[in-house]
This record gives C-alpha cells, sequence and structure tokens, in this order.
C-alpha cells in the first residue's frame, strides 16, 4: 500500500540532459507534495476529535470527559 518515490527518470531522453534533470526533479516534488497531502488527510481524519476532546478538557468549567462524550 506504500507508495515509492522513483528516482530514475522516465521516457527517452538522452543521458546527461538538462531537460531530464528539471523533469525528475519536478516528478519527484510532485510525488512528494502527493505522498504529503495524503499523510496530512489521515492525520486530520483521526486526529481532529481527540484534538476537540482535549481542548474541551481544558476549557472552563471543566466538564468530566462521559459529558463531553455524552450526546445531552
Amino acid at each position: 500500500m506504500a507508495s515509492k518515490i522513483a528516482l530514475k527518470p522516465k521516457g527517452k531522453s538522452g543521458k546527461g540532459s538538462k531537460g531530464s534533470e528539471e523533469k525528475s526533479t519536478v516528478q519527484c516534488l510532485k510525488e512528494w507534495s502527493t505522498w504529503a497531502v495524503k499523510k496530512a488527510k489521515v492525520v486530520t481524519h483521526y486526529g481532529f476529535i481527540p484534538l476537540v476532546i482535549i481542548i474541551g478538557m481544558n476549557s472552563e468549567p471543566k466538564p468530566q470527559l462521559y459529558q463531553l462524550l455524552s450526546p445531552v
């Protein structure tokens, strides 16, 4: 399930051409940003409710945990 970052440029190009270096850098940047956004989505998904509970527990007046979790 983990994505792998390819360090070699894909496609037909001559060795040592400057365009392939730029293209590989841009491609690596795109892959890294996609990976980072996916990880940020997971962290946000699983971290939002605990964050709300922690903020609620540190507010005044201090509620009990069951008061924060109860729907009433």
